[in-house]
C-alpha cells in the first residue's frame, strides 16, 4: 500500500456516530467520556425533558428547599462538540437499520447507548388524583416546592431512600409529615431487618411519625385512606415507593431485558444487539465479584459505568484495539436524611456474617458484612472513615478478624488478616 494510499485510509473512529439516549448523569457521562478518551466522532445526547441536563440528588434537598433553583451539569456541551436534542423523546429502536424513532423523524447511529436511567412507580388509582405528587424530574422538585413553602400537611408513602429524603426537608420546612410504609420497617427492600430497624427512631426524632404496616387503600383529595380504614389528612402527598428501569421504548427491538425490566448487559456493558450498549439505572450487569447479576439505582453507578462503556466503545472502533474492560465496581451509595450522613458501600446479599461496630441506638454507627471472612459490604452512619476504608477493602478483597471489626475502636484498615 502507498503512503498516499495509507493516509486516505478513514479513521473508522471519526466516521462513527455515537448516539446516547438520556441526559441524566449516566448519558452526559457516556458523552463525556467519549472526547475525553479520544473519541472524534459526532456525538449526540438525546434527552426527553426541555431542561439542561442536570443532576437529581439535589432535588430532594437544596433546590426542593429553595436553596438552589437547579442542578444544572457544569459541562461545556459545545466546547466538547457534543450536541444537545432535548425535549425529544425517543419511541423504538431498530437495530438492523441502526436507526431510532421520534416523534420529528429516524435518528441515524453507528454506536448507541442506552442510558434513559428509571422511573418512579406510581401508586396504582393515584393518576390524576389532585395533589398527588412523585420526586423524580425538576419539574417535580418545582411543583412541590410550594407544598413546602405554605407548610402544607404532607403525607409520604414510603419509607425507602427518597422517602426519608423528603421527609427530612419537609421537616426541615416546617411540615407537619406522616410517612406510611406497608412494611414493617424502614428502608425493607434495601437493608435486613436488623440494620433498618433502628433506623425508625429517626422519624420520631426529626417530627415526623412513621407508621409501618400501613397498606395505602386508596388517595382522595385531601386524604389518604388506609387498610384498615384510618384516614389521614393530607395537604399533599408524595409517592416514594420505588423505580424501575425506563426500558419500555426497548419493546420490540431484540435488546434482550431481564425480569426487572432492565437492559442486561455484559460485563463489557454491551447488550445483546450489535453496536449498543448501556449505562446506569436501567442495566444490570454480571459481577464476578458477587457471583450475580446486579442492578444499582445509584448516583455513582452512573458516574463509574459510562466511563467502562466509552473505553470498550472506543476499543471496538480500533482495528488494534485493546481487550474490553470489565466492569465490576463495588456500589456505593449515600444519603443525608435526619441529620446523619449514611454511606453504603457493596453488596450485603452476598454476606453470611453481620458485624455491628457501635450502638445503633447512638448517633454514629457502622455495619459490616463478610463471607467466608472477606468484606463485601459496609454500612456507615456517621462514621465516614469507616466507610471509606471499608470500600478499599471490598474493592481488594480483604480478610478481616471479626473480633477486631466488631471493636469500634479499632480503624477497619487494622482489622484485615
Amino acid at each position: 500500500m502507498s503512503d498516499q494510499q495509507q493516509t486516505e485510509q478513514p479513521d473508522r473512529r471519526a466516521e462513527r456516530r455515537a448516539v446516547i439516549v438520556g441526559a441524566g448523569m449516566a448519558g452526559v457521562q457516556t458523552a463525556v467520556a467519549l472526547r475525553e478518551q479520544g473519541f472524534t466522532g459526532p456525538v449526540t445526547l438525546i434527552g426527553a425533558e426541555p431542561h439542561q441536563p442536570y443532576d437529581r440528588p439535589p432535588l430532594s434537598k437544596a433546590v426542593l428547599l429553595g436553596e438552589a433553583e437547579g442542578s444544572a451539569f457544569d459541562v461545556d456541551f459545545e466546547a466538547l462538540d457534543i450536541e444537545l436534542r432535548l425535549g425529544c423523546e425517543v419511541t423504538g429502536v431498530r437495530p438492523g437499520e441502526h436507526e431510532l424513532d421520534t416523534p420529528s423523524g429516524p435518528v441515524p447511529y453507528d454506536v448507541l447507548v442506552v442510558a434513559t436511567g428509571a422511573e418512579p412507580i406510581v401508586l396504582p388509582g393515584t393518576e390524576g388524583v389532585p395533589g398527588v405528587h412523585l420526586l423524580r424530574t425538576l419539574d417535580d422538585a418545582a411543583r412541590l416546592r410550594p407544598v413546602l413553602d405554605e407548610r402544607h400537611g404532607v403525607v409520604v408513602v414510603g419509607a425507602g431512600w427518597i422517602g426519608a429524603e423528603f421527609a427530612t426537608a419537609a421537616r426541615a420546612a416546617g411540615c407537619a409529615v406522616t410517612v406510611v410504609e406497608a412494611a414493617d420497617r424502614p428502608l425493607a427492600g434495601a437493608m435486613p431487618a436488623e440494620v433498618a430497624a433502628p433506623m425508625a427512631a429517626w422519624y420520631a426524632e426529626s417530627g415526623a411519625e412513621l407508621l409501618t404496616g400501613a397498606r395505602v387503600e386508596r388517595i382522595e383529595p385531601g386524604r389518604v385512606i388506609l387498610a384498615d380504614g384510618r384516614a389521614i389528612p393530607a395537604g399533599a402527598v408524595v409517592v416514594g415507593i420505588g423505580a424501575r428501569p425506563a426500558t419500555g421504548w426497548l419493546a420490540g427491538s431484540g435488546i434482550t431485558l431481564g425480569p426487572d425490566g432492565s437492559v442486561t448487559a455484559d460485563d463489557a456493558l454491551r447488550t445483546s444487539q450489535p453496536d449498543v450498549y448501556a449505562v446506569g439505572d436501567c442495566a444490570s450487569f454480571p459481577s464476578a465479584r458477587y457471583g450475580e447479576r446486579l442492578l444499582v439505582h445509584h448516583w455513582d453507578n452512573a458516574l463509574q459505568g459510562p466511563r467502562t462503556a466509552a473505553a470498550n466503545i472506543i476499543a471496538a472502533g480500533a482495528d488494534d484495539g485493546p481487550a474490553p474492560r470489565t466492569y465490576d465496581p463495588v456500589p456505593y451509595f449515600w444519603s443525608e436524611q435526619f441529620g446523619r450522613f449514611v454511606q453504603y458501600a457493596g453488596h450485603c446479599a452476598a454476606a453470611d456474617t453481620l458485624l455491628w461496630r457501635g450502638d445503633p441506638a447512638e448517633r454514629s454507627w457502622s455495619v459490616c458484612w463478610l463471607r467466608d471472612g472477606v468484606l463485601v459490604a459496609v454500612l456507615a452512619v456517621g462514621r465516614p472513615r469507616d466507610l471509606a476504608q471499608g470500600r478499599r477493602l471490598v474493592e481488594a478483597g480483604a480478610r478481616l478478624d471479626p473480633a477486631r471489626v466488631a471493636d469500634p475502636s479499632v480503624p477497619l484498615k487494622s482489622a484485615t488478616l
